[in-house]
């Protein structure tokens, strides 16, 4: 197996990820394998809400490979939730133990419920006692120091997870720092379950990611996140041996309009769209750096204040690629 064989996965993106973006993005562009949507905080009462129905829906996900993500410290809430997902068709599901929000953290969800190695414990038997479906996990390293990761891998080497997602920041990190490849390559070794092992974390480009599989030649699954919204093609440029072809711009602006025109179609609605797709152009933006004018017609990008305004905005970026 060489390292454009390894399997590439979409990370989940709250506000980002969910199932219009996915389905343009598969639309138009290839390369992942698997997609994992923006958690579920399961509510008392009922499983889901309206809008995480809505993603979850097997008619808005057809033809995509595509995994939902709980977060929640209650096994019984997760059970319930994952029975309700089973119906749906569901094979997999996956425990949110990395989202490093304080709102998240304080409650002893997300990488808050990695500081608590009891609790966690308690919580994970309670998840695999249960048998539901396969369930794989998205962890951080620690909530305050990558010491403690020794300890979670421990816990997690008591259970059949079907996948290991180690993302190595402690939720103390959110998004900075570099990730500690010291403590990832420790945690792997403890854990033995190589071909289980999916790494996250800082893949913006070709070269990152060979030069992660260059020193870790055993992890043959990566998810990507941020690099692959600010560079559709990633994971096409990943898997293919013509790194170097022409950017088709053509492909990235139609997947732009239907996108944009899926969301004012929504219920998110025009005027809120347009706010959406300007998170998106924080990423995109990067596309652009070495082009010609293009910060200028960013710049009105960032700037238009309704919807006539910003497409017209899209429009003059677009004649510059063309």
């Amino acid at each position: 197996m060489n390292n454009r064989d390894g399997l590439i996965y979409l990370a989940p993106m709250e506000g980002i990820t969910g199932y219009i973006y996915r389905n343009a993005y598969h639309k138009y562009f290839g390369g992942v394998d698997k997609y994992f949507m923006p958690f579920i905080a399961p509510a008392k009462g009922r499983p889901l809400r309206n809008r995480e129905l809505r993603d979850v829906l097997p008619e808005n996900n057809q033809g995509i490979n595509v995994v939902p993500q709980l977060l929640t410290n209650s096994g019984e809430g997760f059970v319930k939730a994952a029975k309700f997902l089973k119906k749906l068709g569901y094979g997999e599901v996956n425990i949110n133990l990395g989202c490093p929000s304080k709102t998240v953290v304080t409650k002893y969800k997300g990488s808050g419920l990695l500081y608590d190695t009891e609790r966690l414990d308690n919580f994970l038997y309670e998840v695999f006692a249960a048998g539901v479906m396969d369930v794989s996990i998205k962890t951080r390293i620690g909530r305050d120091s990558s010491a403690e990761f020794e300890d979670i891998i421990d816990i997690y080497k008591k259970y059949p997870v079907s996948e290991l997602i180690i993302h190595p920041r402690v939720q103390t990190d959110f998004y900075k720092n570099t990730p500690n490849m010291e403590v990832f390559a420790e945690g792997v070794a403890a854990y033995g379950r190589t071909d289980t092992v999916c790494y996250n974390g800082d893949i913006n480009s070709v070269a990152d990611y060979e030069r992660f599989i260059g020193n870790y030649p055993d992890i043959m699954k990566v998810m990507i996140g941020r690099g692959m919204i600010a560079d559709p093609c990633l994971a096409e440029r990943i898997k293919s041996t013509a790194t170097g072809r022409a950017y088709d711009w053509n492909r990235f602006f139609t997947f732009h309009d239907e996108l944009y025109n899926n969301y004012c179609e929504s219920d998110v609605g025009r005027g809120n769209t347009m706010f959406k797709m300007k998170e998106l152009w924080a990423y995109w933006s990067r596309m652009f750096v070495d082009m010609e004018g293009a910060e200028r017609a960013l710049k009105k990008i960032r700037k238009t204040r309704d919807n006539g305004e910003y497409e017209a905005a899209v429009r003059v970026l677009a004649a510059l690629c063309r």
